[in-house]
């Protein structure tokens, strides 16, 4: 296995890690204005991903810095020919950021529910574009012989990039909701038991057309075969699972199934690509790979010394920060973040 090989897989594993952990912070902001029906029911619902959502952008800065460094031209070729889609989501996530802090400076109702409803756009714009964006990526953009994107934005709102949006936000609202039922208690536990319950159907109906759409649109099911193999079928049978654990109350291992979904579809989406990053709908042979679009073998050599020492020291710091919040959120907890 060489660097290029290691490196895909690496980037792979951070967009993973930020689907799986913004993904229940996403579902938390979007469920926000429907979940908490006044402040202090609101307040809670915000303080369970409180100590967690800026970490969790980490994973996206961390994912984005890799590609630079390790894929210069797949960068260049992503970010320029999504820059509009991509700003999008930089605002929604600025604005989101801003909201958690802006919050609190006054106390008037209508002012707290003004930044309640960005938490909300700046969760749902997000979760939607990722899904447009991956959607593209396995279907594939014009891209010509010199890396260039030769679309405009509308390209990116094709009917197969949207569905896989959907599906994106039904699923990442479906994990926020099972998170909710970890972190509080009460009636908001109530409430999040009850909406994770009507969340999963949708969720797994958006899945199942996504994956029969994959079969028309994109190449994937072509180079995986009809039977895809354990990962993308334990993606659909998490899924599934999903469903009887939430019923049953079982909320932690409901919750380790979303996730689960999560990591095993994302990594299904890699597969399909291998060892493409970009797939050129104008000419196959014009994709990008992770060799015409890798750095030289000495800056991924440096780059995989300095990731073995810092990546461990991140994750036992992200680690340590879930274990030390990793209590239930009640009345008595709802003061101001």
């Amino acid at each position: 296995m060489d660097l290029n090989t290691i490196w895909f897989i690496l980037i792979a594993v951070l967009f993973i890690g930020y689907f799986f952990l913004e993904g229940f912070d996403f579902g938390v902001g979007i469920l926000l204005p429907f979940l908490g029906k006044n402040d202090k029911e609101r307040r809670i619902i915000i303080n369970t991903i409180g100590p967690f959502w800026d970490a969790n952008e980490v994973w996206l800065i961390t994912a984005g810095g890799a590609m630079f460094a390790a894929f210069p031209n797949w960068y260049a070729t992503m970010f320029s020919g999504f820059y509009l889609a991509l700003f999008l989501m930089l605002v929604a996530l600025i604005m989101r950021g801003v909201a958690f802090e802006f919050r609190s400076k006054d106390k008037n109702p209508a002012w707290r529910n003004l930044w309640d409803w960005m938490i909300f756009f700046g969760s749902l714009v997000p979760a939607l574009l990722w899904g447009v964006a991956i959607g593209n990526l396995v279907r594939g953009v014009p891209i010509d012989a010199n890396m260039t994107y030769m679309g405009g934005f509308w390209n990116l709102l094709n009917p197969y990039a949207l569905l896989s949006g959907l599906a994106f936000l039904a699923i990442f609202a479906l994990h926020g909701a099972i998170f909710l039922t970890l972190k509080t208690e009460g009636d908001t536990l109530g409430k999040a038991q009850a909406v994770a319950g009507k969340l999963w159907l949708p969720a797994v109906v958006l899945a199942l057309l996504f994956v029969v759409a994959s079969y028309f649109a994109t190449d994937i099911f072509v180079r995986l075969g009809v039977n895809p193999g354990v990962i993308p079928v334990g993606a659909a049978g998490a899924l599934l699972a999903t469903g009887w654990l939430i019923r049953s109350r079982h909320h932690g291992w409901a919750f380790a199934m979303t996730g689960l979904t999560i990591a095993l579809s994302t990594t299904t989406v890699f597969m399909g690509l291998y060892p493409r990053v970009m797939i050129s709908s104008l000419n196959p042979d014009w994709s990008l790979t992770i060799y015409n679009a890798s750095s030289s073998p000495y800056t991924l050599k440096v780059m995989s010394i300095v990731a073995l020492v810092l990546v461990p020291i991140v994750l036992l710091y992200q680690a340590w920060s879930y274990w030390i919040f990793r209590g239930r959120i009640g009345h008595e907890h709802s003061l101001e973040y």
